[in-house]
């Protein structure tokens, strides 16, 4: 493999996935992009991610990068020349971005999936007030990191941007099933704004599933895995 060749091993399922194919197509980079099956892992995965044994796994020559916070900040810097940042160039702002992205992934993500994969109704509750804290504090986070303009990132779409943009059909399937609205535009009016904007960007669309896709996967887990690991 020459060493400017990139694959990107991933599920069109997963946000992390999603989320590192939108910087790759904004800054215009060719790559090979390898379908996996996340319930059973492929020799190829196995062997590249030996660790976690999770996508995505981007593969530059004969190196592997892992994890997608990790895979965007090295996007960045190896093509940093290459379409816009992904990361702001100030120090602390990119402390920041990185501090809300990790904010998203730690407590936002597992709030909303916890809605649908849990059959208890208290349990629901708790994890729709969740989920409403968590975007919450992103509305607040987004109007100190966009000072007035349209993104996290400013004028353009970063790395927080495609953080919690890589979610968005997520959480639109999570308040098809739950029937919760959860971007309230009464509760964060910035962030469905901000919302409207990045999904008009054409690399956005593309590597979004629809919301109708991911409502039928997530009624496959919930009457087999899910149920099956709740009963367990």
């Amino acid at each position: 493999m020459a060493e400017g060749d990139l694959k990107l091993l991933g599920a069109w399922v997963s946000p992390f996935v999603i989320r590192v194919r939108m910087v790759l197509e904004q800054k215009g980079l060719s790559y090979e992009y390898i379908e996996q099956d996340v319930f059973n892992k492929s020799e190829l995965l196995l062997k590249h991610n030996p660790i976690h044994k999770k996508v995505p796994v981007l593969i530059h020559g004969d190196r592997s990068i892992c994890e997608s916070l990790v895979i965007l900040q090295y996007i960045d810097e190896k093509w940093s020349g290459t379409g816009p940042p992904v990361l702001p160039a100030d120090p602390y702002k990119r402390a920041v971005a990185r501090f809300w992205a990790a904010y998203v992934d730690d407590k936002l993500l597992p709030s909303f999936v916890g809605i649908v994969k849990t059959a208890s109704e208290e349990i629901k509750a708790e994890k729709i007030s969740d989920t409403i804290a968590a975007l919450e504090q992103l509305e607040g986070a987004f109007k100190k990191c966009s000072t007035g303009k349209s993104f996290f990132g400013g004028d353009t779409i970063g790395f927080l941007d495609v953080t919690l943009g890589s979610l968005l059909t997520w959480i639109k399937a999570v308040e098809k099933i739950s029937g919760v609205e959860l971007l309230d535009v009464i509760k964060v009016p910035f962030l469905v704004e901000w919302e409207k904007q990045f999904l008009a960007a054409d690399f956005v669309k593309s590597a979004l599933p629809s919301v109708e896709r991911l409502e039928e996967y997530v009624g496959v887990l919930r009457a087999t895995r899910w149920n099956v690991a709740s009963a367990n």
